[in-house]
């Protein structure tokens, strides 16, 4: 049985503000097994942004988890994404999870994998997904060369080129933000 998985997920801050966008395709295989997939989660009353990329159902438990952690460490975003790693790694039955997570509050951004990383991404831009290089090269032309966008406009162009050019990426978008 092949896995549901595909996406492109891109976060960018700018001028101050952050914006958390993803598509809503879902591929089985080289099929196209849902368009409408909401990739995008917000946590902790409207304060966290979340995103995934991976196996479906295996980033659905990931953001339950991640949720969790955030409640036990009262909203701290880096704290939180560093205990969900801790456990991911060393739980016999969340080390198989396949999935990657952005999660963002209004001050910060972090990319989180299985594989034990927590990164807080240059320049301000995080891609992951099957699109992510086309999505982040965009994003990243967008905040050197067109300043006077705002962060959604460079993640909805951003996910747009991606969605161009990535067979696994469609135009079916839902941008979030933090809220204040």
């Amino acid at each position: 049985m092949e896995k549901i998985k595909s996406t492109t997920v891109l976060g960018v801050f700018h001028n101050g503000k952050l914006a958390l966008g993803a598509d809503g395709q879902a591929t089985m295989g080289n099929t196209v097994a849902k368009s409408n997939v909401k990739k995008i989660r917000t946590l902790a009353g409207g304060k966290v942004v979340a995103g995934f990329a991976g196996s479906t159902a295996d980033a659905f438990t990931l953001i339950e988890k991640f949720e969790e952690k955030l409640n036990t460490y009262n909203g701290n975003l880096r704290r939180a994404a560093i205990e969900l790693v801790k456990e991911w790694r060393t739980d016999r039955y969340l080390s198989k999870l396949e999935a990657m997570m952005i999660v963002a509050n209004k001050e910060e951004m972090l990319v989180i994998s299985g594989s034990g990383d927590v990164l807080e991404p240059d320049s301000q831009v995080a891609a992951i997904g099957s699109g992510s290089m086309y999505a982040q090269a965009a994003a990243l032309a967008l905040k050197k060369h067109a300043p006077h966008l705002s962060a959604e406009e460079m993640v909805r162009e951003g996910l747009t080129i991606a969605a161009d050019i990535c067979i696994y990426t469609n135009h079916n978008f839902i941008i979030a933000s933090p809220e204040e």
